[in-house]
C-alpha cells in the first residue's frame, strides 16, 4: 500500500484516465493522495462524479494550458 502516486494519463481520452484512477487508488492507503495529470478537459466533471460514487475527495484540480491537474485523496471503503 502506498500514501501516494502519481499518474500520467496526458493524451489519454475518456475512461482511460478515471479507469487509470481507480486502478491507482485501490493500492492506496486512506487519507493516501493521488495525483492525475492529463489533457482530457472531460477528467474535470469525470473525476469528481466518480470521487463522489466512491467516496473519495477532490483536493484541487488546476489547469494550465492543456495540461490538466487532479489531485483525489483516496478514503477507505
Amino acid at each position: 500500500m502506498s500514501d501516494e502516486a502519481r499518474i500520467d494519463a496526458r493524451g489519454l481520452l475518456c475512461p482511460l484516465p478515471v479507469i487509470r484512477l481507480q486502478d491507482s487508488a485501490k493500492k492506496m492507503i486512506h487519507g493516501g493522495e493521488v495525483t492525475l495529470l492529463a489533457t482530457d478537459p472531460g477528467v474535470l466533471k469525470d473525476v469528481p462524479a466518480w470521487c463522489r460514487v466512491h467516496g473519495h475527495e477532490v483536493v484541487r484540480a488546476t489547469t494550465r494550458e492543456r495540461e490538466i491537474e487532479v489531485v483525489v485523496r483516496v478514503r477507505a471503503r
